[in-house]
């Protein structure tokens, strides 16, 4: 990290087993475009860190780098004790199970129903057969987002609120420790977009998830942020709750809360 960094409260120790990512000096080049230049954090379990950054910043190039989607040029980057670049094939599947992906369309697939989209995971990933048991883990999800009565219909048929929505009960499905969100509120009308991050913190209670959210949007942070990251120029430029650092004496991380 360099000079500029702003952590307005030591953190509290906090034991290893608590840290569920743990990255550290991660670099991530793409040709002559240096995206992740020196990024450490940790993520504790039971945890919502909200990261902010400009776009280009590469706040989703580290998640990517997290759930094993991209191979960092540096750095060690631990999940659940496991270091990721160190893992087979086999065991960064097994890996990627407990980890929720939720990107920003939603990654439905228009041609299946909502009770398709939402059996298929379980097929492919977990390999059940026990319908009984996929029907009540369907209906799980749907009620805890609120969408029970959307089963039999298709994303086509569904607002942008929604497919969010069951974008995210896809991902719970799977029932995963780690939730990694990309931009949840994005495209969504200011109503739709506090329904989103109030179901962020419902589901972090209900189901005792661990989350990275990337988000532009400075009234999700302020609902679901537990600790907020900053990244500019990435790297990790401060770190704090959201009081910490809307009251900063630095006047590049105030400028994020305006």
């Amino acid at each position: 990290m360099n000079d500029t960094l702003v952590q307005e409260k030591a953190r509290p120790s906090v034991a290893d087993d608590d840290v569920v990512i743990r990255i550290e000096h991660l670099k991530k080049t793409f040709g002559d475009n240096e995206v992740l230049k020196d990024i450490s954090l940790e993520l504790h379990r039971g945890e919502n860190i909200v990261v902010l950054g400009r776009s280009g910043q590469g706040k989703s190039v580290t998640i990517q780098c997290v759930a094993g989607l991209l191979e960092p040029d540096d750095g060690n980057l631990q999940v659940l004790g496991k270091e990721v670049k160190e893992l087979s094939e086999d065991e960064l599947k097994e890996l990627r199970s407990k980890l929720g992906f939720l990107f920003q369309s939603g990654a439905l697939y228009d041609s299946m129903t909502v009770r398709e989209n939402l059996m298929f995971p379980l097929t492919r990933v977990l390999k059940m057969k026990d319908e009984a048991e996929m029907e009540k883990r369907v209906m799980d999800v749907l009620e805890s987002v609120g969408l029970e009565e959307a089963i039999d219909k298709y994303p086509a048929d569904l607002s942008g609120g929604m497919r969010k929505r069951v974008g995210l009960a896809r991902t719970l499905i799977l029932r995963p420790e780690i939730i990694l969100y990309d931009e949840p509120t994005t495209g969504l009308d200011p109503i739709t977009s506090r329904e989103i991050s109030e179901l962020i913190v419902k589901l972090q209670e209900k189901y005792k998830t661990s989350s990275i959210i990337i988000t532009h949007d400075i009234s999700c942070a302020r609902m679901v942020a537990d600790r907020v990251v900053i990244i500019g120029n990435g790297e990790c430029m401060a770190e704090g709750t959201v009081d910490e650092l809307e009251h900063s004496s630095d006047k590049l991380v105030r400028s994020f809360f305006k």
